[in-house]
C-alpha cells in the first residue's frame, strides 16, 4: 500500500488591505508542522487560488517552499483558466521544490470527456514534475469519471494522483476500484475530512481536508491511529472529526469561518480573505465559539 497521509489544503492569509502575508503564511505553516500534519497543500481551494494573481501565487510559491520544504510533503496548486498559466505555475512550483502539483480542470463551461482529456493532454506533457488531478464537480460543474482518470494516468506518466472533492464515497471507490490494478501507487485522496477511514478501508490513500487547518494535532493522531491499525483510536477520531464538520455550516463560503477560528486558537494571521469573501459576523463568531468550546479547541 502506497502512504496513508491527512495533508492541510492550507488557507492563505492576507493583510487587512488585501495584499499578500508573508509572516501570516509562515505563522500558519509552522503552526500546522508543529501539529504534526502529514503535508502542507498551497492554493488549493480553501486557499483562494480562483482569486489571487500570477505574481501573488508565485511569492507563495516561494514563501511555502522556503517554509515547509524538507519538514513535510509539499504540494501546490497550479488551477489557472488558461492552460498556459497552468503550465507556467506549475513549472514555477515544481522548480521551486514541490512534490507535485494539484490541477482541477477548467470551470465555468461543464466539459465533455473528450475536452477534459484534451486539457489535460496540453498540460501534462509541459509540466515536468508530478500532478495530481483535482476532481471537484460542485465548483467546476461536471465529473472526473473513473474512467476518464484511468485514462489520463495510461497517457501521462506524471499524472500520479487524484483528491476528489465528492462527499459520497460511493465515487471514489470506483475510482479505487478502476485505478489500483493498473497503478497500485496511484495516489486517491478524499476531499472531505470525514472520509479518512473509509476512503483507506476501501483502498485509498487518506484525505486532504480543511479542519486541520484549525486542529492539525487531531487529524494527524487520527491519520497515525489509521496507519498503525488502532481501532480504539480510528473510533475516537471519526467521531471528533464528525462533531468538527459542524464548522462547515457556519457560513458559506467557510473560509472565512476557518481564519476566525484559528485566531481564537492563537495563531496570528488576519481573518481578511479576497474579495468579495466577507469576515465572520459577530453572531458567526458567537457560533464559531460555542462551536469551539463544545470540540474542546477553546
Amino acid at each position: 500500500m502506497s502512504k496513508i497521509s491527512f495533508m492541510t489544503p492550507v488557507v492563505t492569509a492576507f493583510n487587512p488591505d488585501g495584499s499578500l502575508d508573508v509572516q501570516g503564511n509562515k505563522n500558519v505553516y509552522e503552526h500546522l508542522i508543529k501539529g504534526g500534519v502529514d503535508g502542507i497543500v498551497v492554493m488549493g481551494s480553501t486557499g483562494e487560488f480562483f482569486s489571487m494573481s500570477m505574481q501573488d501565487k508565485k511569492k507563495l510559491v516561494d514563501v511555502a517552499a522556503e517554509t515547509i520544504k524538507g519538514r513535510t510533503r509539499l504540494l501546490i496548486g497550479a488551477s489557472c483558466m488558461d492552460w498556459r498559466e497552468t503550465v507556467e505555475l506549475g513549472n514555477y512550483a515544481i522548480d521551486a521544490g514541490a512534490e507535485a502539483v494539484m490541477i482541477v480542470p477548467p470551470y465555468y463551461f461543464a466539459l465533455s470527456d473528450a475536452s477534459v482529456m484534451e486539457y489535460y493532454g496540453k498540460v501534462a506533457p509541459a509540466i515536468h514534475g508530478d500532478i495530481l488531478l483535482y476532481n471537484f464537480p460542485d465548483r467546476t460543474g461536471y465529473d472526473l469519471k473513473p474512467e476518464i482518470i484511468l485514462e489520463l494516468a495510461r497517457a501521462h506518466k506524471n499524472i500520479v494522483g487524484l483528491k476528489d472533492t465528492v462527499e459520497k464515497m460511493g465515487h471514489t471507490r470506483e475510482v479505487i476500484k478502476a485505478l489500483r490494478p493498473e497503478f497500485p501507487e496511484f495516489e486517491i485522496l478524499s476531499g472531505y475530512d470525514d472520509n479518512l477511514v473509509h476512503n483507506v478501508m476501501s483502498g485509498g490513500n487518506g484525505c486532504i481536508g480543511g479542519l486541520s487547518n484549525l486542529a492539525p494535532e487531531i487529524t494527524s493522531a487520527w491519520a497515525k491511529a489509521v496507519r498503525e491499525g488502532d481501532l480504539e483510536g480510528m473510533v475516537k477520531g471519526q467521531r471528533t472529526i464528525d462533531q468538527m464538520m459542524d464548522l462547515y455550516a457556519i457560513g458559506t463560503p467557510f473560509i472565512p469561518i476557518s481564519k476566525r477560528a484559528m485566531q481564537l486558537r492563537g495563531i496570528e494571521i488576519s481573518d481578511t480573505c479576497t474579495v468579495p469573501f466577507l469576515p465572520a459576523t459577530a453572531e458567526q463568531e458567537a457560533q464559531i465559539k460555542a462551536f469551539m468550546t463544545r470540540v474542546g479547541l477553546l
